[in-house]
């Protein structure tokens, strides 16, 4: 009995024992890992705060690199677009010498009341500024080319040096510079009963200071002007609403009236933050930028009678090649104006030069945006009757501006003369007459939902 207790006795203390001597094991084991497991925390925590230093380093790296090559480009775009200063150099220089003479020449080059502001130039060729002139606003235009002939095939390159303005020649008299305007209008507008009446209109635009005579300096600055379809649309449609008038001129820089709003519709953002814009938030933003619904509907009558006006109007007719809102703007009270009306161009000077140009395909008988013709095969020569009609185009550029938003009660018809608009062709023998009639049944609609509104 004593021996079985006892036995039990030593087998409890053997078994103390051993898992005393486990719990020492592991506590030794434990004191010897513990070391190298505060050695191992800061290794981790400097690891890990290394790579967020580089990862920031980095990212600040190009965040600087990214910055810096847009500045750069943005800078070397800016040199390249914006000569202003050699433009007005090479102008004044012509006035000193009484090469050229215009109702800004004494301003701009004298005075120094005429100011080139911000550059708002898209092509190196076309020089655009706002500025000041005395307390009006306007926009001042320089062509940096030298235009030897009506070409609407040819690209606009810089020039090298000045125009010329070496016609009229010294000794033309101003019978003989009256037609040679003649020749020159009846070549761009084609051959009309009243083609006296526009020369009369150059040739009093030509007269700067008023006196009922054109010098030689003022005739050389007509005559280069005159190339231009802007400054023959101004003169075209001189007192109509949709023009900026035409404020002076020296030489081929000309200055317009300012349009307060523009584009059309939609926001100007620098293009390195065009890249990153999606496109639907990008119409999304040029919706919520656009005025409400009835001063929409009245900008929109706007561009409608501006196809009236360039559509068969007093002095032939014009063919709108690139309705895109940038060439459109609109004033406080919300009338249309033309922001750039290079591309609108004489229908009589287009079918010319279209019938002069050789194709394989149709995509070879476009000019701008908008106006092409077709290619015929047999001859390899363009066309000369435009596929879509200018209002066509103008529904086109109108169809999402006007539909969203549109009251509930007209959406719907809206819609429906919209794509009838859109759907026009020009080489129909109907085309004329469908043409009045969806336009006056579109200026109709809008202006009958918006008569009774402080907007109209």
């Amino acid at each position: 009995m004593f021996s079985k207790r006892y036995g039990g006795v030593v087998t409890m203390r053997r078994c103390l024992i051993q898992v005393s001597a486990v719990r020492c094991g592991v506590s030794v084991m434990a004191r010897s890992l513990s070391p190298w497991l505060w050695l191992r925390k800061p290794i981790y925590i400097q690891a890990r705060f290394s790579y967020l230093h580089m990862k920031y380093l980095f990212f600040s790296w190009l965040a600087v690199f990214v910055g810096s090559w847009v500045v750069y480009v943005e800078y070397s775009s800016y040199t390249e677009l914006c000569r202003g200063h050699e433009c007005k150099n090479a102008i004044c220089d012509k006035f000193r010498k009484g090469v050229i003479d215009g109702t800004a020449c004494s301003s701009l080059c004298e005075k120094d009341t005429l100011y080139l502001g911000k550059c708002l130039s898209a092509k190196p060729s076309n020089q655009v500024y706002s500025g000041s002139w005395g307390d009006m606003e306007g926009i001042i235009k320089c062509h940096m080319e030298e235009v030897h002939h009506y070409d609407l095939a040819a690209e606009l390159e810089p020039r090298r040096e000045a125009a010329s303005f070496d016609r009229p020649t010294k000794g033309t008299s101003v019978e003989k510079f009256r037609e040679m305007v003649l020749s020159h209008l009846k070549a761009k507008v084609g051959d009309q009963a009243n083609l006296q009446d526009l020369a009369a209109l150059v040739l009093g635009v030509a007269d700067a200071n008023k006196d009922g005579q054109i010098s030689l300096a003022e005739a050389r600055s007509a005559w280069a002007l005159l190339q231009l379809n802007e400054f023959l649309l101004a003169v075209v449609l001189q007192g109509r609403e949709h023009t900026p008038r035409l404020l002076g001129f020296c030489g081929d820089l000309y200055v317009m009236e300012k349009v307060p709003y523009a584009p059309l519709y939609g926001i100007s953002l620098p293009w390195a933050v065009e890249l990153w814009i999606p496109a639907g938030l990008r119409r999304s933003m040029d919706q919520w930028a656009s005025p409400s619904w009835p001063r929409k509907a009245k900008i929109a009558i706007g561009l409608l009678e501006l196809v009236e006006d360039v559509f068969h109007g007093t002095f032939g007719s014009f063919l709108m090649c690139d309705v895109s809102a940038a060439g459109f703007g609109y004033t406080e009270r919300h009338d249309l104006k033309v922001v750039d009306a290079k591309r609108i161009v004489p229908e009589a000077a287009f079918q010319e030069a279209m019938r002069e140009r050789r194709c394989e395909v149709d995509s070879d008988c476009i000019y701008g945006a908008d106006c092409y013709t077709s290619c015929d095969l047999t001859k390899h020569r363009c066309t000369t009757e435009v596929t879509r009609p200018n209002l066509a185009k103008a529904c086109g550029a109108l169809k999402d501006y006007l539909l969203r938003g549109a009251p509930s009660d007209i959406k719907e018809e809206l819609e429906k003369q919209l794509y009838a608009c859109i759907a026009l062709k020009g080489a129909t023998e109907q085309m004329e007459m469908e043409h009045s009639l969806i336009l006056n049944n579109l200026k109709t609609l809008l202006w009958k939902k918006i008569s009774h509104t402080k907007d109209s």
